[in-house]
């Protein structure tokens, strides 16, 4: 566009540079006006000249600095968006969202439900996770996946791999999942009172949601004592009485 503008300019000082040397010849009508005419010619070319070059690489820096803006916020666009995605829908996997751990929390009506799918027939052997969740949940959305499924939920929002926060000794028995060094803290916990064995906890080593990734699991009816040590990374508790660490 610079190099356009360049030509565009100059274009227009020769028209007025021969302008000025037919006037000067018609009334002096010597040599030396048309050496002045010359020398006319050479300067105000070059000054216009150089003035085109100077507003072409403002020009040029200006749409330079504001495609950047633009993209700038164009990326910051799709990774907000990325990093946090509805409760409900059908997201692709490295198309809608990206691969790794994402949150959902305040779910407390008992309709939130998603799901792991290798492709998008909807049949039963594309399943590859699924869960319910009540309060908190966690969930690892693999690379390999090819569709993410949610309903009922509350947002979703990516967290980061490694455990960040203030880790508290007391848990909502009903809360869903916790992250080990990050929502609670490791050490030995009791809930008591729990009726008909719907208690139910978990000790997991990643939120994948396989069979493979539960360490411990039971229902319990009375008093639950349960250790989580420093290497699980989640622990699921529903339908149990409130926990309290006591050790």
């Amino acid at each position: 566009m610079g190099m356009k503008g360049r030509l565009t300019l100059s274009a227009v000082v020769g028209v007025v540079v021969i302008g000025v040397v037919s006037a000067n010849a018609n009334t002096s009508g010597g040599g030396g006006s048309s050496g002045s005419g010359a020398g006319s010619r050479s300067a105000n070319g070059s000054g216009s000249g150089a003035s085109s070059s100077a507003k072409g690489s403002s020009a040029s820096a200006e749409h330079r600095a504001a495609t950047k803006k633009g993209s700038a916020r164009t990326q910051a666009a799709a990774a907000k968006k990325k990093a946090a995605f509805d409760g409900d829908g059908d997201f692709r996997v490295g198309a809608d969202i990206e691969p790794g751990t994402y949150r959902t929390s305040g779910n407390t009506d008992g309709t939130c439900y998603w799901e792991r799918a290798k492709d998008a027939s909807g049949d039963t052997d594309s399943l590859l996770a699924n869960d319910k969740v009540s309060g908190a949940g966690y969930v690892t959305v693999k690379a390999t996946d090819k569709i993410f499924k949610s309903s009922g939920c509350k947002d979703w929002q990516a967290v980061a791999p490694k455990a960040q926060g203030s880790p508290a000794t007391k848990m909502a028995g009903d809360g869903g999942m916790f992250k080990v060094g990050a929502d609670i803290a490791p050490g030995t916990y009791r809930s008591t009172g729990n009726t008909d064995d719907l208690c139910y906890w978990e000790r997991a080593k990643d939120a994948e949601h396989d069979p493979d990734s539960v360490l411990a699991n039971d229902n319990v009816t009375g008093t639950a004592v349960v250790t989580i040590t420093a290497k699980d990374a989640y622990f699921k508790t529903t339908g149990c009485k409130d926990w309290t660490k006591t050790a």
